[in-house]
């Protein structure tokens, strides 16, 4: 069977199975999928793989194995609930292993009057999906399974081996993928179908999430002059992040940033303080994120906002006794990627091109994602996959249909390459 005719019987095949598809993501979406919530959905996943014949592996994770584990960040004082899943497909053996790795779990869906539809409505309209977590990142989780089913019912047979991840909590840091990597399951490689709108992403920022502590003296509003507002004093606090966001993208010299308006955000998502309308507050609390390079470790980053807010002192004296409190917390991505000249990223483009017509576009991607965590455990990983990118995480989540089945297709290539033929 010559190369060109199993490409032809995959596109056959993926079309014939399209509606039965559709109404697979459609019935993912429905199930939401918080944290917390995915024990249901994780067991049709495994059921799902068993029929297919792999290697089934789902497990409910214990925080305590991993809570030493320096990679380790989690939310939640347990993952009960919140199983990972993990099928692989056995190779014949002589060829590079690949990891296609998912995640289930999707960010709250928000203010519902923002959504034109029930936000896990599933519904399909105008060739797209509709619902929280259809680009981020079942849509790309269906596209990885196509790529699977269609191989495996096409009789095709691989030398290495294909370890299908469904992994839990990668919005809060990654402790689904870390636990599958604790329990052995790595390759020569990843790829992560997050939502790229097709376009390459073979660096992986990181980020990692703080706590900014502003000090005031309270009095009454009526003489405020009597205390000082933490309120006023977290302006330069703002500034002296600003500045700090400004210096650190203005020191990244990677290509593949270009066109990105802020490659390294520090984004503010939360501010909050004060308990009385006619009170000075004397404590404002900021929380946000700061983006990680690429080459750059979490810490160098952590250590960049530490000196920033002890050079306030140097601005206003009111910071030399009393100095920003900073703490990181919470949810931490480790930053990532590949090498531009490993095979996946030249095969993948190769595949792109006989689907397309044209190469891929190729940059960073503008997030974390747990392709960093794999990196950091030897894995490259490539990110690339159908979604929108912009619609990650917000009102009318939403994914192009075509761009789904078109990313099974490209991936199902790239398996036969990467992976290599058997002989049959």
């Amino acid at each position: 069977m010559s190369s060109v005719s199993m490409h032809d019987q995959i596109r056959t095949l993926i079309n014939e199975r399209r509606d039965d598809y559709i109404s697979l993501l459609s019935e993912w979406v429905q199930e939401a999928t918080l944290p917390g919530h995915e024990q249901h959905y994780q067991q049709r996943i495994a059921e799902r793989y068993q029929a297919l014949g792999l290697d089934t592996d789902l497990w409910e994770i214990d925080i305590d194995t991993l809570a030493d584990n320096p990679y380790f960040h989690c939310q939640r004082d347990s993952l009960a609930g919140s199983p990972n899943v993990v099928g692989t497909w056995k190779g014949a053996g002589g060829g590079r292993s690949l990891i296609l790795n998912g995640h289930v779990d999707v960010v709250p869906e928000g203010d519902h009057d923002q959504w034109q539809d029930h936000p896990f409505s599933g519904h399909v309209s105008d060739g797209c999906l509709f619902g929280r977590g259809v680009t981020d990142m079942k849509g790309g989780n269906l596209s990885a399974l196509i790529a699977v089913e269609t191989l495996m019912a096409l009789g095709i047979r691989l030398k290495g081996d294909v370890i299908v991840q469904s992994v839990v909590e990668e919005e809060a840091g990654g402790a689904g993928t870390l636990a599958a990597l604790e329990r052995g399951y790595t390759a020569d490689a990843a790829l992560i179908p997050e939502p790229s709108e097709q376009k390459l992403f073979p660096r992986q920022q990181g980020s990692r999430w703080f706590r900014l502590t502003v000090s005031g003296v309270k009095a009454h509003g009526g003489t405020r002059y009597e205390g000082v507002s933490a309120l006023e004093k977290s302006v330069p606090v703002i500034q002296a992040i600003q500045a700090l966001e400004a210096r650190r993208n203005a020191e990244l010299d990677d290509p593949l940033y270009a066109g990105v308006p802020i490659p390294l955000p520090i984004n503010l998502g939360r501010i909050a303080g004060g308990d009385w309308p006619s009170s000075v507050p004397d404590d404002i609390t900021m929380e946000g994120r700061i983006g990680v390079g690429p080459g750059e470790t979490v810490a160098a980053a952590e250590q960049s906002l530490r000196d920033a807010m002890a050079a306030l002192a140097e601005v206003d004296d009111w910071f030399i006794d009393h100095p920003v409190d900073v703490t990181f917390y919470g949810a931490c991505w480790q930053p990532g990627g590949i090498d531009m000249d490993n095979p996946l990223v030249t095969q993948l483009a190769d595949a792109f091109e006989r689907v397309h017509g044209r190469q891929p576009a190729v940059q960073a991607s503008p997030w974390g994602t747990d392709g960093g965590l794999l990196s950091q455990y030897g894995i490259p990983a490539l990110v690339f996959g159908p979604g929108i990118t912009r619609l990650a995480h917000h009102p009318d989540e939403h994914i192009r249909l075509d761009d789904v089945f078109a990313v099974a297709e490209i991936m199902a290539l790239t398996l036969m390459d990467w992976c290599e033929l058997a002989d049959t």
